[in-house]
């Protein structure tokens, strides 16, 4: 296992730097790069937006970071090491209540369906939660009000990152939305097919799958190369598949909080 680790740090120290997609918006363009299992990085006008550090994303291609975005209190969206590699002196953390008092900076608490301008950047939390899945009968790996989906407007580009969630009506009923990252992986979310079923209703311009690692699951990307398969032919809707695992996969042992994420 420690052999494992040590490998996970060499990969995110030494990684290539990954090459942003390109947005167009009002003002500029906005540069988005997908980094790891629910890591993203963005930027425009001037500013560095991270969601959800891992430590498995490449240091060449991180930029210091004016706001961090957390979606849930698991270890593979709030894992403080990885903040550290992200955060600069005036960052501001903005998370869910559940995680106050967690952050080494200025911090906003954002409830379900919340919006707030944060450092100039709209940010609206949305419910994020399983309607059916859990541990144990009467239980749930993620319960309503505790995480955010996180809507984002950049330039006048609405951009939806999922977090952990199964389609819930929150997430369906969203409109105009122009960039979605949607997770998918089992038992914790939902599988690529109702994730499709999911885009299909809120129809965003552009998709992207993410947090698709499943522990036990091979090869790797299938939850990717599923949901690719269920949207073929709905018109649209652009699919992008960026490598969201950049790191060789977890040891025995490590279990599926790292990887697959809960």
């Amino acid at each position: 296992m420690r052999v494992w680790m040590g490998l996970f740090a060499l990969v995110a120290a030494m990684g290539a730097t990954i090459v942003a997609d390109t947005i167009p918006a009002q003002g500029g363009n906005i540069e988005l790069t997908p980094l790891a299992h629910a890591h993203v990085q963005l930027e425009f006008g001037g500013k560095v937006i991270h969601l959800d550090p891992s430590p498995q994303a490449p240091q060449a291609s991180i930029k210091p970071a004016d706001l961090v975005l957390i979606t849930d209190i698991h270890g593979d969206h709030m894992d403080p090491a990885a903040i550290d590699r992200v955060k600069k002196g005036t960052t501001i953390y903005v998370a869910p209540p559940a995680l106050a008092d967690r952050f080494p900076g200025k911090t906003e608490l954002l409830k379900n369906g919340e919006t707030r301008t944060v450092d100039g950047v709209s940010i609206q939390a949305v419910a994020a939660y399983n309607l059916q899945r859990g541990p144990s009968a009467g239980q749930f790996y993620h319960e309503k009000g505790r995480a955010n989906a996180y809507l984002l407007t950049l330039g006048g580009q609405r951009i939806l990152f999922t977090g952990d969630t199964e389609c819930t009506p929150e997430i369906k009923a969203l409109t105009k939305i122009d960039i979605a990252f949607v997770t998918m992986n089992l038992p914790f979310t939902m599988p690529p097919d109702e994730a499709a079923a999911c885009v299909k209703a809120f129809r965003p311009r552009i998709v992207y799958p993410y947090h698709y690692r499943q522990q036990g699951l091979e090869p790797a990307n299938k939850n990717q190369t599923d949901f690719v398969a269920a949207m073929k032919g709905f018109a649209g809707v652009e699919v992008r598949t960026p490598d969201m695992y950049p790191a060789p996969p977890a040891g025995p042992g490590r279990g599926g909080r790292g990887r697959g994420g809960i």
